[in-house]
């Protein structure tokens, strides 16, 4: 499967990548979001160069995960997934079969034993540095306007 006439690229720029044992943490500096994708997700995405098929990437899972059969909709699932939290270079559109389809549907459609397989991916809103302190309240003693909720220090008592 090809993203609009191109094979699937992950993504590098603008992105802190952590592999850890059995998942990758992948932190989005464009975006301010936080990814873990779980052992599968990971796996598929870094198949993504640009060059393998969405097919070759289901042999190649086979192997790496050790596995007898995977089938080629989990790693169509797995790009619509990466393709959703902007990981890939160009947007992934799936296939028809696949529109709308959640994670719990994707396991009844492929069967109980593909539960390990199915890609995962978790992500959370990261704050920025500016949204994560803390302000202080009008009326307290302050000696920036920064550190007023109000933003404005005036003789050394937020406004």
């Amino acid at each position: 499967m090809k993203l609009n006439g191109r094979l699937p690229r992950a993504r590098q720029a603008g992105l802190i990548i952590e592999n850890l044992p059995g998942e990758v943490l992948v932190y989005d500096s464009e975006r301010d979001k936080a990814h873990c994708l779980n052992q599968t997700a990971a796996l598929v995405w870094k198949y993504c160069d640009g060059k393998t098929t969405s097919s070759s990437m289901a042999r190649q899972l086979e192997h790496d995960l050790k596995s007898s059969k995977v089938d080629e909709k989990i790693v169509l699932f797995a790009l619509d997934q990466l393709s959703k939290d902007h990981l890939l270079e160009e947007t992934f559109v799936p296939p028809g079969i696949l529109n709308g389809l959640s994670r719990r549907q994707m396991v009844r459609v492929l069967g109980l034993a593909s539960i390990i397989a199915v890609p995962l991916i978790t992500t959370i809103v990261v704050p920025t540095a500016r949204a994560a302190t803390s302000c202080i309240p009008s009326g307290s003693a302050c000696g920036t306007s920064a550190q007023c909720c109000s933003g404005l220090c005036s003789g050394g008592t937020c406004a």
